[in-house]
């Protein structure tokens, strides 16, 4: 692993896509998302992925120009087409027309579809929570999680975001319906590290903690087992419904990336109730039997709070094969 200062990464990833066709301003928010993921600790879902962002450009994919276009508005509702845009800017959009939807209804919902991975999911939740506001989002993605009951991939594993603003530190929770997502289960892989508990079954349906034999037998394990399978499937549901766009049983897999898929994005502008998020965490802290360990209690995002503070100082995580692939295509 090595440490790079954070505008070193930016600039060298906005110098690339700028040179495959995106504008000066479109190319240095796409950096910043990337960016912010290995910033953040998420190492799977930033750089590593950079790579397939542009594979997924040269197969025609993605079209950097392109950006999303309204086609219903409904008040608080809207539905818009990603056109096939670059998917962490389409998502980043759609959050922020959630955000200000919000502001004239208290809330605001942009289903969006025919967009492309996202990437990192989270940065969507901690861009609502840093406007102040609740937020939710989620997407559909292609068949890659076998339902409960199935060995075969027919549902997605449909990443969540939860996020709430506080003032010490956002609460933002970021999982997909998969124990670890193929971006996660990729990072184990790359590091040569088992997973910490079993995450999925080998060819053989042997429950595993090999990563490469999970993505190999394309059968990783449901959280909470037929609980994820099902809060999978009506994920996907209203991703599509909300949307107008496709659900994951018509979506096309791709070797390279997610495309065509559905996406929503809610926030939330509630009324002031002071202090009550600060006590929720607090009370994780205080009188919990173990106070020598009280730094080890997990809560969302607290980790990513963690990562971001020691990225800072030190220049943010990028393997350094990563890293050397990316120089590669400058």
């Amino acid at each position: 692993m090595i440490y790079i200062p954070y505008e070193t990464v930016t600039r060298t990833l906005s110098d690339i896509l700028v040179d495959r066709g995106f504008t000066t301003n479109r190319a240095a928010m796409s950096a910043g998302l990337f960016a912010d993921a290995n910033r953040d600790g998420v190492l799977s879902h930033g750089l590593d992925r950079f790579p397939s962002y542009l594979a997924a450009m040269e197969q025609g994919l993605v079209d950097p120009a392109a950006e999303p276009e309204l086609i219903w508005n409904g008040g608080a509702l809207e539905r818009w087409d990603g056109r096939q845009g670059p998917g962490n800017l389409n998502a980043r959009s759609s959050m922020e027309r959630a955000l200000e939807l919000s502001d004239m209804h208290g809330i605001g919902c942009v289903g969006l579809s025919n967009t492309n991975h996202w990437m990192r999911g989270g940065n969507f939740g901690w861009q609502a929570a840093d406007a102040g506001k609740i937020g939710i989002c989620w997407t559909n993605t292609m068949p890659n999680l076998p339902p409960w009951g199935s060995t075969k991939p027919l549902i997605g594993n449909n990443p969540l975001i939860i996020a709430v603003p506080r003032e010490a530190g956002h609460v933002v929770l970021d999982m997909a319906m998969s124990q670890f997502s193929y971006g996660a289960l990729s990072r184990y892989s790359i590091e040569g590290r088992k997973l910490p508990v079993p995450g999925g079954y080998d060819e053989d349906g042997n429950l595993t903690d090999d990563p490469d034999l999970i993505v190999k037998s394309i059968r990783p394990l449901p959280i909470g087992f037929w609980k994820g399978s099902g809060l999978a499937i009506l994920l996907d549901l209203m991703a599509a419904l909300l949307s107008g766009g496709k659900a994951t049983c018509d979506i096309v897999p791709n070797p390279i990336s997610d495309t065509g898929i559905s996406q929503v994005f809610i926030a939330f502008a509630p009324p002031a109730y002071p202090g009550l998020a600060d006590r929720v965490i607090e009370s994780l802290d205080v009188n919990n039997g173990e106070n020598e360990r009280a730094a080890a209690i997990r809560y969302p995002g607290r980790k990513t709070l963690e990562n971001r503070r020691k990225s800072l100082e030190t220049g943010l995580p990028v393997d350094e094969d990563v890293w050397k692939g990316i120089l590669a295509l400058t």
